[in-house]
């Protein structure tokens, strides 16, 4: 029999073609990640408070991140030429700019490399996540780009030594800010789905919110008072009732509005020095990402838990119910299940 059955060869004609398509895709992703890399470095430098191009907010850190978390370290390239292309008409000479475009291509990839290593998920549903992002993806990762980009800037005389700290106080702040505000806001993005049925209350209820964070986040930070704090129950709400969803959108328009008040010097940034603001800047958005990410990671794994908790006993019914087809369940035992549902 097996003399009479011709054996199976793969069909080589497929190869090619799908080998194309690969490149094809690849390349596709390359040029999204170096132009949303260029318009968003563009956003960035509006906010830049040192020699044109060192700003407090970094949002392309936050784009390469997921890039990377997505798509694989064959994305280093985007965000190489995405890099020099910002970079090229700043930098004081050719050396330099190569020097902070390894920079901003390297701290990325450690980043990613870190979340690899301690199992991240792009789903932010764990607190372990969010913590890893916080710590590992913003604050650690970008830690290189700041000391190689300000250490090319004194060693190329572009700044003295005396701006070392002040400058990479705000380079480290502005790619931190960058991953925890734009990553976990793409990374909330790519879960959506077109909604169904969504009750008019709840839209009500998602526009409320944004307008009153806005609205709390300009208060808090254009008054001559220390009210920082009135942004806290808004980002509760959104992570309460949104999730990740709710808070990514809710943390990114109050570090936009604290950015935007410190670079004009106003609210509780008002004569401060330019290292001190950052302390200050940095305090403030990384408590309002830690709250979104913390909050809304942990509400996910508590709903997660429920729902598992929720299968089982329906499982637990099911299979009673077959092993004592003639005998109706225990009375209590019914009414503790639908308690339990209603709880939650």
């Amino acid at each position: 029999m097996y003399g009479l059955v011709a054996p199976m060869t793969p069909q080589k004609s497929d190869s090619p073609r799908l080998r194309l398509r690969d490149y094809a895709t690849h390349a596709l992703r390359l040029t999204i990640v170096v132009a949303a890399y260029y318009g968003s470095a563009k956003l960035g430098l509006e906010q830049q408070l040192v020699r044109g191009q060192v700003t407090p907010f970094w949002p392309p850190t936050g784009i390469a991140l997921v890039a990377l978390l997505m798509w694989g370290l064959r994305m280093w390239p985007g965000i190489a030429i995405g890099a020099f292309v910002v970079n090229a008409p700043l930098g004081p000479s050719i050396l330099p700019v190569l020097a902070i475009v390894a920079g901003n291509t390297i701290a990325p990839v450690c980043a990613c490399l870190l979340l690899r290593r301690v199992r991240f998920r792009l789903a932010l549903d764990r607190l372990q996540d969010a913590l890893a992002l916080v710590f590992l993806g913003a604050l650690c990762g970008m830690l290189i780009s700041a000391t190689i980009g300000t250490g090319v800037l004194v060693a190329s005389e572009a700044l003295t030594a005396g701006d070392f700290w002040p400058t990479w106080s705000v380079w480290w702040t502005g790619d931190a800010m960058g991953v925890l505000v734009i990553a976990p806001l793409l990374l909330a993005a790519r879960t959506l789905r077109r909604p169904h049925d969504v009750p008019l209350l709840r839209w009500a209820e998602a526009a409320a919110l944004l307008a009153g964070t806005t609205a709390a986040s300009i208060v808090a930070t254009r008054s001559p008072l220390n009210l920082l704090f009135l942004v806290v129950p808004f980002l509760i709400w959104a992570a309460f009732r949104f999730q990740l969803q709710g808070a990514a959108p809710c943390a990114l328009i109050t570090s936009v509005v604290a950015i935007i008040a410190g670079a004009a010097d106003v609210g509780p940034f008002s004569g401060q020095d330019l290292l001190a603001k950052m302390v200050i800047l940095q305090a403030f958005n990384g408590t309002v990402a830690l709250t979104c990410l913390l909050l809304s990671a942990t509400i996910a794994e508590r709903n997660h838990t429920v729902r598992a908790l929720r299968e089982a006993c329906e499982r637990l019914t099911e299979a009673l119910s077959r092993l004592v087809p003639d005998q109706p369940l225990n009375h209590h035992a019914t009414l503790h299940m639908e308690d339990h549902k209603d709880n939650k």
